[in-house]
């Protein structure tokens, strides 16, 4: 009888010991019951001795395994996010063991001198970050890149931070692949992502193109991972184990060989300051942007409907990037002053008008608009902030035969919807169209010579060390979207000229004075670490805040940044309190973080960029 160790996929379980009379192969696929849970896949991580209990017999050994590199990833996840084994391989798929075939690829982009630079420098490095203005070409470049391994029979991960680029990125895929490669994101049907997994089974599968979720699937000759617009905060997860796609894929490429590029128009700081970068300037378009500041309150002022007319008047289109999603992001009382808030979370509720309620966006609670005040029962509410319904009621009233549509995830709820309203604009049916982060995104508009960015203030002074990074990278990608052929204005309606003024058109200047203001303070100097404690009990969370605090602030290696309620202070009925810890060892947080795991209510998050 032989004795293995195995962990079972997607369950929060600790290694488990079953026996074979067969001798398993360490990665292999096996079927097993545990207690009243039958037919669990789980993995053979090692054979082992006979333990001093009895064993259940594994049931089945399947045709399929996990590769030794998919094995390194799930381990380190599992160290680094400390994080159980078994939750971790739920993110992976298994495969039969295969080898991949040469791909004849007849088809490569005409790069420029510059771009046949970047080309040369990325093929120098391991691992290395193209700093490249919108529209000068970084694509072609990956494309060029990929070809090449394609040739060699290896195979390459093309990640996007967003589904909503994935269909524009397909079809220059398509230029110079044809159908030589997958798509893999939440949106792709079960049958297409069977078709893919049975690609990987037959060595057929050599370039996958996708989102976070891609970079689990059963690669076994991994060459190249190509990881677009890196500095997107879509590459970390927001929930646990909260980890970021970009820092594993570097993991990968130091660990197995495999290059890493990290590409991007707005790098983020920290890619910047570690990685070696090629700075690619210039656009291919024959463009020129004039940025107007509209230093009113978020509104439509005369300023803003003066600009969308003269767009109009000369069959040009505008794209408005608000910053949030709802009608109105809280609604108050005329009299009293006072929103209304989710009986769940400490936050106001969102009014979705087309929909007739207000909802909360951190737990979905949702309820019908209330007839009068909760606090003084005044019949008036009276909305204070706009959203991207409200924006469009607004503007249909004041431009009658302008025709105007929506971009925000509540209307793109599909990529059959995306590429409709994508090609419906692009063919001029739309002549304003309005949306949110979405709308920021690498998509190509061609005949916009108006970007407007409403009430960029609320992100350039959220409670967050990246927020001055985040906002403005976020305005340059809005106003990129502007002017890809001839004049453009960008208009930005803030308070904080200044800055917008001094950076925005060089944002190499922001990350040098950015890197100064972060010395000895924050990343990629220093790595924080953000424990949430939640308790349905608001006493028992902040006692067990504090006591975790005292015990914290007697440890070596580390500083205690501060402690105390959360932003947010209540979501879906517990009460939220946080500690933030500051470290130059990422073994001295780590080791917090497997000291928490003993108290239920306490979430550890490395490497954090969100603080409410």
């Amino acid at each position: 009888m032989r004795y293995y160790e195995v962990s079972v996929f997607g369950l929060y379980l600790q290694n488990l010991i079953f026996h074979s009379e067969k001798e398993i192969p360490a990665l292999s696929e096996v079927i097993i019951d545990v207690k009243m849970k039958k037919n669990l896949r789980a993995l053979v991580i090692k054979e082992c001795e006979k333990p001093d209990f009895q064993t259940k017999a594994i049931k089945e050994l399947t045709p399929f395994s996990l590769s030794k590199s998919q094995f390194e990833l799930a381990q380190f996840i599992s160290y680094y996010y400390a994080a159980k084994m078994g939750f971790i391989l739920g993110f992976f798929l298994t495969s039969k063991e295969y080898s991949c075939k040469k791909l004849e690829i007849t088809k490569e982009p005409n790069l420029s001198l510059e771009q046949q630079k970047a080309l040369d420098f990325l093929n120098n490095q391991s691992s290395s970050l193209l700093f490249a203005d919108t529209g000068s070409g970084k694509t072609e470049i990956y494309i060029s890149l990929i070809k090449d391994y394609l040739k060699k029979g290896k195979q390459v991960l093309f990640l996007m931070p967003e589904i909503s680029l994935t269909s524009q990125m397909k079809k220059r895929l398509q230029m110079y692949f044809e159908d030589s490669f997958f798509l893999w994101h939440s949106k792709v049907s079960k049958k297409k992502k069977q078709e893919c997994l049975e690609s990987f089974n037959e060595g057929k599968a050599l370039l996958i193109a996708g989102a976070r979720s891609a970079l689990f699937l059963p690669f076994r000759n991994l060459g190249l991972i190509v990881v677009d617009e890196e500095h997107d905060n879509s590459y970390k997860a927001s929930n646990q184990p909260y980890l970021n796609v970009r820092d594993l894929a570097l993991f990968l490429g130091a660990k197995l060989n495999i290059k890493v590029v990290l590409g991007s128009a707005t790098p983020s700081l920290t890619s910047f300051y570690k990685q070696k970068v090629f700075r690619l300037k210039g656009t291919f378009f024959e463009s020129k942007k004039h940025f107007i500041y509209d230093e009113n309150e978020l509104s439509l002022s005369p300023m803003l409907l003066n600009e969308i007319q003269a767009s109009l008047n000369k069959q040009k289109q505008v794209i408005i990037f608000l910053p949030t999603r709802a009608n109105f992001r809280q609604i108050f009382c005329k009299n009293c002053g006072e929103t209304i808030k989710c009986p769940f979370c400490s936050i106001a509720m969102s009014l979705h008008k087309n929909r007739n309620l207000l909802k909360c966006h951190y737990c979905n609670f949702t309820k019908n608009i209330d007839q009068s005040c909760p606090s003084c029962k005044g019949l008036m509410l009276e909305a204070r902030k706009m959203g991207t319904a409200e924006l469009k009621e607004l503007l249909e009233s004041k431009f009658t035969h302008a025709k105007i549509a929506k971009f925000d995830s509540d209307e793109i709820t599909s990529v059959k919807k995306l590429n409709h309203i994508l090609k419906e604009f692009n063919d001029k049916k739309i002549d304003i169209l309005i949306g949110t982060s979405m709308l920021a995104k690498g998509h190509d508009y061609h005949n916009v010579d108006l970007s407007v960015i409403l009430g960029i203030d609320e992100y350039l002074f959220r409670p967050n060390f990246r927020a001055s990074e985040e906002t403005l990278a976020l305005a340059m990608q809005v106003a990129g979207r502007a002017g890809r052929k001839g004049e453009a204005r960008v208009l930005l309606q803030t308070k904080n000229r200044a800055f917008f003024e001094k950076y925005i058109q060089n944002y190499d200047a922001f990350l040098q004075d950015e890197l100064e203001s972060r010395k000895g303070l924050y990343p990629p100097f220093k790595r924080l670490l953000r424990l949430i404690i939640e308790d349905k009990d608001k006493l028992k969370a902040q006692n067990l805040c504090e006591y975790l605090a005292e015990k914290l602030a007697t440890i070596k290696n580390i500083e205690l940044i501060g402690y105390g309620v959360c932003g947010v202070e209540m979501i879906n009925a517990k009460y939220r309190f946080h500690i933030l810890i500051r470290s130059d060892s990422y073994k001295a947080l780590i080791a917090i973080e497997e000291y928490v795991l003993q108290f239920k209510n306490v979430n550890a998050d490395i490497d954090p960029i969100g603080f409410m």
